[in-house]
């Protein structure tokens, strides 16, 4: 029995796709994660017998309250929101639609929730803990660690990096993220030296005659170290290391690197340059960061902090 093709394979979406890529510059990973949750959203439609072509806003509502009922949090169901949104008016700018049901949708309600952030010392157990490993893989991922903690670098930007982002100028490394923009962000000595040293691994490492155009090059399909498996070593350093694995992720440390240069004192343009955010406002939650941790430091230090108060009267 032949199969029916997925929503994300239907002639509208795909056109959707194709422009997110070819205009916006979206990555593979972007393009895979808005495929996938428009095809949640198609299957939810035609269980209504509605498709993107004949959804009104009412079956548009009943899908996000669907979203809530099963558990989402409110950040997925925004996400989500997103992509409809950004769907229904590329319908409608295309003349696919003469009307735009998502227009009138309210977003959920969101928190502000403060990105996890590991301590100076942590990050050094961490990566002694990764260099503890045999020579090879030690070498390895203590230069993943000391790359991601010195430069700040999204998981997918590190595990590709090409070899020729370091062959330059051993002071900065060359970076390509979201939109294929390039940019340059500085080295730490650590992480130059552990570069240095991985390079006279690298070349061990590889068959006679074998050439590869990455850092952390591997035989898998991507011919490069994967992100599930960085984040699987990451777990394991994280164990060596004593800190709870929960509490660690490529993620985590891309926030330490922001909040440790703010905390030292870096201004907020700097940092958003070397973050590669598009939008100052992004950066700036980890100036919120850094007020808590100030906040606490306060009630729990301060004399007049820890005071009772005296009853009214």
């Amino acid at each position: 029995m032949k199969r029916k093709p997925a929503f994300g394979h239907a002639r509208e979406v795909l056109a959707f796709l194709e422009m997110l890529q070819a205009e916006r510059g979206a990555s593979k990973n972007t393009l895979l994660a808005y495929g996938a949750d428009l095809a949640d959203l198609q299957a939810f439609l035609t269980r209504r017998k509605q498709g993107p072509l004949t959804a009104d806003a009412t079956a548009l509502r009943a899908y996000l309250k669907s979203l809530d009922y099963v558990g989402m949090t409110p950040r997925t169901v925004a996400r989500r929101l997103s992509v409809m949104r950004q769907f229904f008016r590329f319908l409608l700018a295309e003349r696919l639609r003469e009307d735009d049901p998502a227009s009138t949708l309210d977003s959920p309600r969101l928190g502000r929730p403060l990105p996890k952030v590991l301590s100076r010392e942590e990050v050094d157990r961490l990566i002694d803990a990764a260099r503890a490993r045999d020579a090879v893989d030690g070498g390895r991922m203590a230069t993943l660690l000391e790359i991601l903690y010195a430069a700040g670098l999204r998981v997918s930007e590190l595990v590709s990096l090409p070899l020729s982002a370091v062959e330059r100028d051993p002071s900065m490394l060359l970076v390509r993220g979201k939109g294929d923009k390039e940019r340059l962000v500085p080295l730490s000595d650590p992480a130059r030296l552990a570069i240095v040293a991985w390079l006279h691994m690298r070349r061990g490492q590889l068959a006679e005659g074998e050439t590869s155009r990455f850092l952390f090059p591997s035989r898998g399909r991507t011919g490069h170290l994967t992100r599930q498996r960085f984040a699987q070593l990451l777990k394991e350093a994280a164990l060596g290391a004593g800190i709870d694995p929960a509490r660690v992720s490529p993620h985590v440390l891309r926030h330490a690197f922001a909040s440790h240069l703010l905390a030292g004192g870096a201004d907020l343009r700097s940092v958003q340059l070397m973050l590669g955010h598009a939008d100052i406002a992004t950066t700036q939650i980890y100036t919120h960061v850094l007020d808590e941790k100030l906040r606490s430091l306060v009630q729990e230090h301060h004399p007049l902090a820890r005071r009772k108060r005296r009853p009214a009267g």
